[in-house]
């Protein structure tokens, strides 16, 4: 089989599976892209995240990852959902972490598509990342033609918007590669204007991470600053802010996995119950989130900054 084929068989196998679509980019080192992260991490933009300084040679050269790299595979796999908390003063959730872990849901349908390419194409050397290893993955689906990286730093598809998660395969498998799009931000500021911290610079395109509303809720392990006081929007886990702005969103559809589908207790609560969340409770709710990487802990602790 020629790579044209090889492409459109893994193509075709990837939309079966449930990602919204696949693109192909070769595997090289990034040496633009090194340069932005060198000077985001210069400006210590990635905070507390000190794992983000870890492996800088790993996170640009995706053949040190993989060797004898030839293909980035890169996925998007839609988690939007569109329904909201019905108590308006309840804290809020980012939609992403409403259903089970992405991590293993997206991670076990990566594995299937690497089984599926060593089934039916041959000895296929390659490894499955789904945000938890050192890929730089926006500028990997920019490359692969998944879309642009916004002015919020996002990735954002021209006809779905930005309510995905990325996933890649690194393999060794020549195939045929796609071109980026273009940047179709124009002059729009809906994010930067819209972001309740200003973590977005004034031009966009920089996020400094201490000041973003997910860093601080999620990341972040002590105590979120005096400073954020009344600034976090009542958002307990995750911030939807700059996605919820955004114009290319109106495309988005909702998604249809059921493994992203919130638990039937968690859209109802009233503020009230979340005050008095219960580490059992907790447990129910996100038994299988990527909420519990917070822990009833920290989520309570989020709760209690909101809380004033």
């Amino acid at each position: 089989m020629s790579a044209e084929s090889h492409t459109a068989l893994i193509r075709q196998e990837a939309e079966r599976l449930g990602f919204w679509f696949a693109g192909f980019a070769r595997a090289e080192r990034m040496d633009e892209e090194a340069q932005r992260l060198e000077h985001w991490l210069n400006q210590g933009a990635h905070g507390k995240m000190g794992y983000m300084e870890n492996h800088f040679d790993l996170r640009i050269d995706p053949t040190k990852l993989v060797p004898g790299a030839k293909s980035v595979i890169c996925l998007a796999y839609n988690y939007h959902n569109p329904e909201k908390q019905s108590d308006p003063n309840a804290p809020k959730i980012s939609q992403y972490a409403y259903g089970q872990d992405y991590h293993t849901v997206v991670k076990d349908k990566l594995k299937a598509l690497l089984a599926f390419m060593q089934l039916e194409i041959g000895a296929v050397e390659g490894r499955c990342f789904v945000d938890s290893a050192p890929v730089l993955e926006r500028d990997w689906a920019r490359r692969a033609g998944l879309g642009w990286n916004g002015r919020h730093t996002l990735t954002i598809h021209p006809r779905h918007g930005s309510y995905f998660f990325l996933a890649e395969i690194i393999c060794d498998l020549p195939l045929v590669y796609d071109e980026p799009i273009r940047d179709h931000c124009g002059t729009c500021r809906r994010c930067i204007d819209a972001c309740p911290t200003e973590a977005i610079s004034a031009e966009g395109y920089f996020l400094d991470a201490q000041k973003c509303i997910s860093y601080l809720s999620i990341e972040l392990r002590e105590a979120i600053p005096e400073g954020f006081k009344g600034k976090l929007d009542n958002w307990m886990f995750g911030c939807d802010v700059c996605q919820d702005v955004c114009p290319w969103n109106r495309f988005s559809a909702r998604h249809q996995e059921p493994a992203f589908e919130p638990h039937p207790e968690l859209l109802g609560m009233a503020q009230r119950e979340w005050l008095e969340l219960t580490e059992e409770v907790f447990g129910r709710l996100f038994k299988k989130s990527a909420v519990k990487r917070a822990k009833y802990a920290g989520l309570m602790k989020n709760i209690a900054f909101l809380k004033g």
